[in-house]
């Protein structure tokens, strides 16, 4: 894995620079190919900020985090990265019609979270009706929100209630 670490105003020292190609050479382990990682350490006012990117096979895997000490910056700058090939593993592979990693057992729990899984399927007769009877029939219902076929435009339409307590109304905007 190249590594190349540089630093935004100020000089990164050279047991920094060792920590965080330590650090972010880990990551080596789950690819089969070469792959080069740009590593910038920076400085505002109290905040250490890290930003890892590496281009994979026309990907980008990027992470940044920010902390008050560079060396926890970068910790947890590395977790993230592994998080997120963990999660994106599959989606990953698919994209790029081969598995570049070495290891299929990457956090298969965060890899499942990425489909998302429909459970139940509600059907309902959709009576056209005007503004105030949805509202009417959504309080009924106590629901936050109801899709109804609106009588005046012969449009479906979505009635929510926001958070204040007022109502909202989504209408299709045709193209």
């Amino acid at each position: 894995m190249k590594i190349n670490v540089s630093g935004k105003n100020f000089n990164v020292t050279k047991a920094l620079k060792d920590y965080a190609e330590k650090k972010v050479g880990k990551l080596e382990r789950f690819f089969d190919t070469q792959v080069e990682a740009q590593v910038t350490l920076s400085v505002e006012k109290d905040r250490h900020i890290v930003e890892v990117t590496m281009p994979i096979n026309g990907m980008l895997l990027r992470g940044e985090t920010a902390t008050n000490d560079m060396y926890s910056s970068i910790d947890l700058v590395v977790d993230k990265l592994e998080k997120q090939i963990g999660k994106y593993k599959t989606k990953i592979a698919k994209s790029i019609r081969k598995n570049p990693f070495k290891y299929n057992n990457i956090e298969q729990d965060a890899a499942e979270d990425v489909e998302p899984k429909i459970v139940k399927v509600k059907r309902f007769p959709l009576k056209p009706m005007d503004l105030d009877e949805a509202v009417m029939q959504m309080e009924l219902l106590g629901h936050d929100f109801f899709v109804f076929s609106n009588a005046e435009t012969d449009q479906i339409n979505v009635v929510y209630k926001r958070r204040d307590g007022d109502y909202g109304l989504i209408e299709p905007e045709l193209l």
